[in-house]
């Protein structure tokens, strides 16, 4: 499965989301699984080549992922087109993909919708210039939702 997390820049959230999901297959599905599983992330509105926060790269640190080499990709410069789910931090973010994606409409989701959130808990807020502990917060969120969809693949 291919998986692809997309959130506004790619430098903090959707970030995150795939580090701590690269490191929850291999310890949890096995070293096997990273050839069966792909995981990406880009940003609606990324500048390729931009790398994590600060702050992104220390929660991702605190959990003994290294984030510091990731760069972001802008979704026109993505493989979105090949991929069998893109997660989306937001409800925004989910419609603005639809919208330039409308094919792709039908595995578009936002994380906590393809966790199983209710309807009206649906957002992972952007933590971006914020401190750190709105940092780990957000990851804390994110977390919880990937250990529901790794249930899920």
């Amino acid at each position: 499965m291919k998986i692809m997390f997309i959130c506004t820049e790619n430098i903090c959230r959707s970030a995150m989301a795939e580090a701590m999901m690269q490191d929850m297959l291999k310890k949890h599905v096995g070293a096997d699984s990273i050839s069966a599983h792909q995981v990406y992330s880009c940003g609606i509105f990324a500048e390729d080549g931009w790398a994590a926060t600060d702050n992104a790269v220390e929660a991702m640190k605190e959990r003994n992922i290294d984030l510091s080499k990731h760069r972001a990709t802008n979704i026109r410069s993505s493989n979105i087109e090949d991929v069998d789910v893109i997660l989306c931090t937001t409800t925004a973010h989910k419609n603005n993909v639809i919208n330039m994606y409308p094919d792709l409409a039908d595995k578009i989701y936002t994380i906590k919708e393809y966790a199983g959130y209710p309807e009206n808990d649906l957002d992972i807020n952007d933590p971006w210039g914020y401190d750190i502990e709105t940092y780990r917060r957000c990851a804390k969120q994110i977390e919880e939702c990937l250990e529901k969809i790794l249930e899920k693949i």
